[in-house]
């Protein structure tokens, strides 16, 4: 925990190769002092073909999956570091934005668990 997906345009991953732009979110979760570097996932998913506003603009959407805990400033600071980096990284990219939920403990389970 915590789980970044990053969605994106495929020729994003043409600018950037995909495990950097991956580094670079894990760098900056890393950063907020929220997590530990063994709890960071990330995964990006590029995409052929989308719609973004009847446009096939560039785009990047992380969606991140916390651990419920951390307070409305933490998780706004998140963000904004998260897509802050992103958008020094791939300055030509139109739309980056990012989400922030919460994991509820008590109906989160994982095979450490068992």
């Amino acid at each position: 925990m915590p789980h970044f997906i990053i969605d994106c345009s495929e020729n994003v991953i043409r600018l950037k190769s995909p495990d950097e732009i991956m580094q670079e979110v894990f760098d900056s979760a890393l950063s907020t002092g929220l997590f530990t570097p063994s709890e960071i996932k990330v995964r990006i998913n590029p995409f052929s073909y989308y719609n973004n506003g009847n446009s096939l603009d560039d785009f990047i959407h992380v969606f991140g999956y916390i651990m419920e805990g951390r307070n409305a400033d933490q998780k706004s600071n998140l963000s904004k570091v998260i897509v802050t980096t992103l958008n020094a990284i791939l300055p030509e990219v139109s739309v980056i934005s990012i989400n922030i939920q919460d994991f509820e403990k008590s109906n989160y389970f994982n095979k450490t668990m068992i």
